[in-house]
């Protein structure tokens, strides 16, 4: 499972640069759809928690180990 988050982590952050970039370009425009900034969040939230796992996930094998009887 945790070659999956990783994957869907990398490809999530390929996809929410392009939406940056679409967002900054039709910002840019002179009739700005203001519509397009709300894009990247979709992205955004999936990366949040998908680098929150990956961030606890050390702490969280280390503290199983300690639990467990050898």
């Amino acid at each position: 499972m945790n070659k999956w988050i990783r994957r869907i982590h990398r490809w999530v952050s390929m996809a929410f640069t392009a939406t940056v970039l679409a967002t900054v370009i039709a910002l840019s425009q002179p009739e700005p759809l203001v519509w397009v900034s709300y894009l990247p969040l979709l992205p955004l939230a999936v990366l949040f928690f998908t680098g929150l796992y990956m961030f606890a996930l050390p702490h969280t094998t280390k503290w199983r180990a300690r639990r467990q009887p050898t």
